[in-house]
């Protein structure tokens, strides 16, 4: 495989460290595609994947220590992205986020990372800081044990509710059972998630793991003013970060 772009690849390359899961990262890159204003092919991204899918498991490397660790493979997927040409990185995964470091410390100067938490903590800033509430953070298990979130929010100094035990739960099983497993997904269990946290005083709810960015993309939850959905966030920082407008869908 080469490792050497032509210069008919149209710069900024986006990279993308995917896989994580597979259902997720090919839900990002379609709304890459229906988020960038473009009338031909040539008016898209140019992007580079690797869907990684055997990488090892985020969630079970932060709550064993001994379990394989998937932050050497991500940053050796990002020195290959790096070697191929991409200027823009992005990896969307939010769980992935806890091994961000690692990834960034194979990038030279001139390869720009958009972080899909930095751009969800934003967008969920913009909404509750005027409210004073709590933002719900929906996340795995290792999301929630790392504090990922939590501790994102805590910077721009706002609250974070965490699900009860039986709340995530019924979290845990939306996002591995159904979504992961490639299941069916129960609707009303995902409303009924929502609905509680918002019930409970949350002044919105991050999606925090994009196989609920899968849920929220396909089984029409887009446009729910309760929710942030990090994938989205991830996808508008990406096509702007590459020097795109954004489609008219996207842009209110």
């Amino acid at each position: 495989m080469s490792e050497q772009l032509s210069a008919s690849w149209t710069q900024p390359v986006v990279g993308v460290l995917g896989g994580l899961g597979p259902a997720a990262t090919a839900v990002f890159i379609d709304l890459l595609v229906r988020a960038t204003r473009a009338e031909t092919d040539q008016d898209h991204i140019d992007a580079i994947i690797t869907q990684h899918s055997s990488t090892p498991d985020r969630t079970a490397a932060i709550l064993d220590p001994h379990a394989p660790d998937p932050g050497v493979v991500l940053a050796a997927d990002a020195r290959l992205l790096q070697r191929m040409g991409v200027r823009v990185l992005v990896m969307p995964c939010n769980t992935a986020h806890h091994y961000v470091r690692e990834v960034e410390n194979v990038l030279d100067e001139n390869v720009r990372f958009v972080s899909i938490l930095d751009e969800t903590v934003q967008a969920a800033a913009r909404m509750v800081k005027p409210t004073g509430r709590p933002v719900a953070v929906f996340a795995t298990e290792g999301n929630m044990h790392a504090g990922v979130y939590r501790d994102a929010l805590a910077e721009e100094g706002l609250d974070t509710w965490a699900p009860p035990r039986a709340l995530q739960n019924r979290i845990n099983t939306l996002i591995y059972d159904q979504v992961k497993a490639g299941a069916p997904v129960d609707r009303g269990q995902f409303e009924q998630c929502i609905a509680e946290a918002i019930d409970a005083g949350a002044g919105v709810v991050v999606l925090g793991c994009t196989e609920l960015s899968v849920i929220h993309d396909q089984h029409g939850f887009r446009g729910d003013t309760r929710i942030v959905d990090s994938l989205t966030e991830l996808a508008l920082a990406t096509v702007r970060a590459a020097g795109k407008e954004l489609s008219p869908a996207f842009s209110g």
